[in-house]
């Protein structure tokens, strides 16, 4: 019941920040330089049909007017507008990209934990030698390599170069299941691998350096002095709170899980919910600019819930108020 009610407060306290959210991100993007009527029509075209597109449109209008009719038809209709290039729901688009996000980034996410986990703890038990050496120096790399540079360089080095993978995009989410399920997995390697390496880099210097605090604990050496393994101590007592820097960290990180990686599904022309935020970037589509910061300070919001519920579960000495 105690449970219920941290939720239900959580829900309600966040519903007067997502309305800031929107608010600072509506006036971010209405006095930003840029005029969408000039991306969909010739520029020669008179100055009178301009405005007049603009007028039919709602752009004509001042700043709080537009964002007082958004917010009125997101409370009221639950309606996101309509795309400024194809006149589509925003909704149906951003639902229509969800798929394809949700396959790139969750096994990104799957390989980065699982890979992270073993190498994190392996790392804090070889604290100080050559293997944990080794580890930081690849950990340091990947964290120091720009996303982008990475996935243009596999692109080059194994696409272009060696033929080994295609670069772009993947014909899965137009056709039939088996028989684009390779194409799929033939088109996921790249970005996937991108995606896990900036991942693996961070994670695994958190829960090393989380096992390492956790290893110095007197219940750890009580453990050992009572004849337990290393392998035990480690997996029934070390492990589960070393995991909750890591909880919270995958609680921030998971809007990426809808909302995507922008730059490299851009890059890779991955038909998902980035690349979606990134041609509203370049078209100055405002209203698919909001629908994806909208659902993406939703997930945050909601990341931030399941970390602390899951921070209670992990242990024991921690009560939600």
């Amino acid at each position: 019941m105690d449970l219920l009610k941290y939720i239900f407060k959580r829900i309600i306290g966040a519903i007067p920040l997502l309305i800031l959210i929107t608010l600072i991100s509506y006036a971010i993007i209405f006095f930003s330089p840029g005029d969408p009527t000039l991306m969909m029509i010739n520029p020669r075209t008179p100055p009178q049909e301009i405005e007049r597109i603009k007028a039919n449109l709602g752009l004509d209008k001042p700043f709080y007017v537009q964002y007082g009719i958004w917010l009125k038809n997101l409370i009221l209709r639950g309606e996101l507008g309509y795309s400024l290039v194809n006149g589509r729901k925003v909704g149906i688009s951003i639902l229509e990209r969800i798929p394809a996000t949700l396959v790139l980034m969750g096994s990104a996410y799957f390989l980065s934990f699982i890979l992270a986990l073993p190498l994190g703890i392996f790392s804090s038990l070889k604290q100080n030698t050559f293997y944990d050496y080794l580890l930081t120096f690849f950990a340091f790399l990947g964290l120091s390599i720009p996303g982008f540079w990475l996935a243009l360089m596999s692109i080059y080095f194994f696409s272009v170069k060696l033929g080994w993978f295609p670069a772009l995009g993947s014909s899965f989410f137009e056709g039939g299941f088996w028989n684009n399920l390779l194409d799929l997995i033939k088109h996921l390697v790249l970005p996937v691998a991108v995606l896990t390496l900036k991942n693996l880099a961070s994670w695994m210097r958190y829960i090393r350096a989380s096992m390492i605090e956790i290893l110095k604990e007197n219940y750890i050496r009580t453990a050992l002095a009572k004849g337990l393994s290393m392998k035990e101590v480690i997996y029934k007592h070390a492990l589960r709170n070393a995991l909750l820097p890591i909880i919270t960290l995958m609680g921030l990180t998971l809007p990426d899980l809808i909302s995507g990686a922008f730059i490299i599904e851009f890059i890779f022309s991955w038909p998902g919910m980035g690349r979606l935020g990134m041609e509203a970037v370049f078209h100055r589509d405002y209203p698919i600019l909001m629908g994806d910061i909208l659902f993406s300070s939703i997930l945050v919001i909601l990341g931030n819930l399941i970390a602390d519920i899951t921070y209670a579960w992990a242990d024991p000495r921690i009560r939600l108020k």
